[in-house]
């Protein structure tokens, strides 16, 4: 359904406001590596962020690195299967379950479970408790979330199980949301 990656660099900006996002993905035989740096807002509060996600080469997190310009940082492992622990080996057991992530200010969140799920229309909708970060406190949460397949490779629903949101998500030949309606648009 989506082509192999190695390389690819995108950038997305909001569709309200300030901002921008740089990211870098990278990926081998064994593992994708992405790199991004954004400057953006969320209810009003500005916030300056670097992260890093790494994954397996199914898609399924491993780690992931966030540092903000204000000097908050928050770095997680993960066994690829649900279960997180901090960089020094403590376990974090309330995120049991969660084995994509979701950070508040970019669309990549949404490449993951697309990727790593790759779902058809047949597969119904997919509902993911997911680990997510607020990108204005770096304070992690499961968040439960729907996905729904509506042309395989070209189109997906996005729900939050939690409150009424939805985005119908295009998406490109690799994966990565072209437009996501009334957030975020594609320039690069």
């Amino acid at each position: 359904m989506f082509r192999p990656l190695s390389l690819k660099t995108v950038r997305w900006r909001p569709v309200e406001g300030e901002g921008l996002e740089h990211l870098t993905v990278r990926a081998s035989s064994s593992s994708i590596h992405a790199e991004s740096v954004l400057a953006g807002h969320d209810d009003g509060r500005p916030y300056g962020i670097r992260y890093r996600i790494e994954c397996d080469a199914n898609w399924c997190v491993r780690a992931f690195k966030i540092a903000a310009t204000s000097g908050e940082r928050l770095e997680m492992l993960s066994d690829g299967e649900g279960h997180w622990r901090l960089t020094d080996g403590t376990p974090q057991p309330r995120y049991d379950g969660c084995i994509d992530i979701d950070f508040s200010g970019t669309p990549f969140s949404n490449t993951l479970p697309i990727r790593r799920l790759r779902p058809e229309p047949a597969d119904g909708t997919i509902r993911l408790r997911v680990l997510y970060v607020p990108f204005t406190t770096l304070e992690p949460h499961p968040d439960d979330q729907l996905y729904t397949c509506l042309d395989a490779g070209q189109k997906y629903r996005y729900e939050a199980a939690d409150r009424p949101f939805t985005a119908e998500l295009p998406v490109d030949d690799d994966g990565f949301v072209i437009d996501y309606p009334d957030l975020f648009e594609r320039i690069l």
